[in-house]
């Protein structure tokens, strides 16, 4: 028999989560295709604390309950973020599924969450004792498996202020709209008189886990153009090594195609 609790207050959130045994969810737009009716659900879409979309001197900080459509409306967002939400799903999704939600989906077919990878965002995880920051990319450990302890709730996803409006975004699905990722990629770059600063990149839907690889992309930090074309071949070639797509919907050998082609395209569109 399903039992449900509603929480009002992140404390009183936090204390529920603490003793009883269940499963958080403010959406549920994934939660109810694999519904339990054995177990036991928080229900975390009346808690204020995490409504809010702000920022600090540092961040922008979104709760984790904050919707997709909140996030498109909101003037904080990066418009980065907004081309990936845009793709999620129809509006009536978007005004149910939240940042939250599709990051503890545990999928690197999540859409935002290759954003947020991409921008080495940061999550903030609470319990009723504490909390901690953590990097989205130490969050997760394989398909559907979390650095999540029983009594955590995912609060906030923090995202830097700055360096995230030079990108490049593609989404390739079996359509143009409302469909499930068969690769996703997101890259930014930025340039500071003449030399990168930062290269970043992501690849979602093809392993277990969004590939994100700062060491390879380090190879063209303080470069200039000219001189990031001559590590050019090298870069390509420790993505195609580093890149070990997974069979599915559609084949490996595919898969490795097209990252390898967004990759290109993206170099390409910076000049290199």
């Amino acid at each position: 028999m399903v039992k449900s609790y509603f929480a009002k207050s992140l404390e009183e959130a936090l204390e529920i989560r603490g003793r009883e045994s269940v499963i958080p969810y403010a959406g549920g737009t994934d939660l109810m295709i694999e519904a339990d009716d054995q177990a036991s659900y928080l229900f975390l879409n009346k808690v204020p604390e995490l409504k809010e979309i702000k920022a600090d001197a540092e961040y922008i900080r979104i709760g984790a309950a904050s919707t997709y459509t909140e996030i498109l409306q909101s003037q904080l967002i990066p418009q980065i973020l907004k081309d990936a939400v845009i793709e999620i799903a129809a509006p009536a999704i978007r005004n149910l599924g939240t940042a939250g939600g599709n990051i503890c989906n545990g999928s690197a077919k999540g859409d935002s969450v290759l954003v947020f990878f991409a921008a080495d965002a940061k999550l903030r995880l609470a319990t009723s004792k504490g909390e901690r920051i953590l990097p989205i990319k130490d969050f997760y450990l394989g398909r559907k498996k979390l650095a999540l302890q029983k009594d955590e709730l995912l609060v906030e996803i923090l995202l830097k202020k700055t360096g995230l409006d030079h990108y490049y975004y593609k989404k390739i699905g079996a359509r143009n709209a409302l469909a499930i990722s068969r690769v996703s990629f997101a890259g930014l770059l930025d340039m500071k008189d003449g030399r990168i600063t930062n290269c970043a990149t992501a690849f979602g839907a093809v392993s277990d886990v969004v590939i994100r690889r700062p060491d390879i992309d380090e190879m063209l930090t303080g470069k200039t153009t000219d001189e990031a074309k001559t590590v050019k071949d090298a870069y390509l070639k420790a993505f195609d090594e580093a890149i070990v797509p997974i069979r599915g919907r559609v084949s490996a050998e595919y898969r490795k195609s097209v990252c390898m082609n967004l990759l290109r395209d993206f170099l390409e569109s910076n000049g290199i």
